[in-house]
């Protein structure tokens, strides 16, 4: 599977279960507002990490690949 889309899979999943989340603590606080804050951080650190990692990997593909192709000395 593309790294890119690996890393949109799990970003768009990390984002909807936390939209379903933030939206329950909303209209009914399941946990107390500092773990939810917690969890916050938590899912933006996660999607940060995740699709930084992926535009890495593809930059480094993208990289090799040129210079397999012999546009990069």
């Amino acid at each position: 599977m593309n790294a890119m889309k690996l890393a949109s899979v799990i970003t768009g999943v990390v984002l909807v279960l936390y939209a379903i989340f933030a939206l329950i603590q909303l209209w009914m606080t399941v946990v107390p507002w500092a773990t939810f804050v917690k969890i916050s951080i938590t899912a933006a650190v996660i999607v940060i990490v995740t699709l930084g990692l992926a535009m890495l990997y593809r930059e480094y593909i993208e990289e090799k690949s040129m210079k397999e192709d012999k546009y990069l000395d």
